[in-house]
């Protein structure tokens, strides 16, 4: 039996068992038993070489942040990067054989994203083949996944993208579970709390741990909120990826006015119609908002900071965080740094290192 065949049987399994407490240890068990092979399914197989290269993947990382293009044929993934880069995307195909990436820069308040449209991702990879790891391995280097919908198609669409992406590793809007995991070479597991878990005890962690042959181990748990799940994610740490989602509903105008009401008011949510171009500004904000960046102006002693060219930054940068932006050595001549802006006490503030800035924050680096 294959590893697909196996998969299937597990889930054909766990539809059959009904959720009560006393079935609880066993779907725990079958839980751990299905990301093992699916951890199976995506590694590159002998001979088959790495998950990230191949023809159509090239794309190197560039600009500010990347946002990836995730969705079904047809919804408006190549016009929206149409309509906000300088790339025109063809309408890919979904068939596996003709599977490309293609890529381009957004130019948003001083900043440029990298937008990068992956067509085909759910097919290729719920099959395991090499282009589907090649597609995930581009998906998990992104700081954030839009995952474009069509607003004439129901809530089911962005029911079965979810289901694909979790199964391949990808945790949308989650955070890391609050739980350590330390290996040993013997002692046994040991389970530790700062609250009991509900949902965890000490069997059914070191049962498995033991499907994944770790037979030692210190765990501690911090959160009581914690589920089987979020245990399996951790024992498959190196496989497991979280990021923000923003959901964006196209063809917006073809829908009534209370179905779009209704869509724009879900989390995490914008609505847009590309073929009028309708709702195309707010959602660059939000993807500016979801990635967290912030501008920053730099300026010399008795000059005036030059405002039409912002430096881009995470939010909660450091004043470190923008030396080392400017040159990998200014922190060694660092003597202060003078700051203007909301997040000074007063103008300018002379600050130190570890001085985190905000938005349109004004700074002036004094060196030795």
């Amino acid at each position: 039996m294959g590893v697909l065949e196996k998969i299937a049987a597990i889930q054909e399994e766990m539809a059959r068992t009904q959720k009560n407490k006393a079935t609880e240890y066993h779907l725990g068990l079958l839980k751990g038993k299905l990301a093992k092979l699916r951890r199976e399914l995506l590694e590159p197989q002998p001979g088959q070489g790495g998950g990230g290269g191949g023809q159509g993947f090239e794309i190197a990382k560039a600009g500010d942040a990347r946002v990836s293009l995730i969705g079904f044929p047809s919804v408006g993934k190549s016009s929206f990067l149409s309509n906000v880069t300088n790339t025109k995307s063809e309408a890919a195909s979904y068939e596996f054989t003709t599977l490309t990436s293609v890529g381009g820069l957004l130019q948003y308040n001083g900043a440029e994203i990298q937008i990068v449209d992956l067509p085909g991702i759910i097919k290729a990879a719920s099959q395991g083949k090499g282009r589907g790891r090649q597609v995930i391995a581009v998906a998990r280097t992104s700081d954030l996944i839009m995952m474009v919908l069509d607003a004439t198609k129901g809530d089911d669409q962005k029911e079965i993208l979810e289901n694909e992406l979790e199964s391949m590793g990808i945790r949308l809007n989650k955070e890391k579970p609050d739980i350590s995991l330390k290996l040993k070479k013997t002692g046994g597991v040991k389970l530790n709390s700062i609250n009991p878990p509900v949902h965890l005890n000490e069997k059914i962690v070191a049962a498995l741990l033991k499907e994944y042959k770790i037979h030692s181990a210190d765990v501690l748990i911090r959160d009581e909120n914690v589920t089987i799940d979020d245990f399996i994610d951790i024992i498959n740490e190196q496989h497991v990826t979280y990021i923000k989602c923003l959901y964006v509903y196209n063809k917006v105008d073809v829908v009534s006015l209370e179905e779009c009401d209704r869509l724009a008011r879900l989390p995490n949510t914008v609505v847009m119609s590309c073929e009028l171009t309708l709702g195309i500004e707010d959602l660059k904000e939000e993807i500016w908002r979801q990635l967290g960046l912030i501008r920053l102006y730099t300026k010399r002693r008795g000059i005036e900071p030059d405002f039409s060219d912002p430096m881009v930054v995470r939010n909660n940068s450091t004043i470190q965080s923008v030396c080392d932006a400017i040159h990998r050595d200014m922190k060694n001549q660092f003597k202060f740094a003078l700051v203007w802006g909301s997040s000074s006490k007063h103008s300018p503030q002379r600050c130190g290192l570890n001085h985190i800035i905000h938005d349109e924050d004004v700074v002036q680096i004094v060196t030795k």
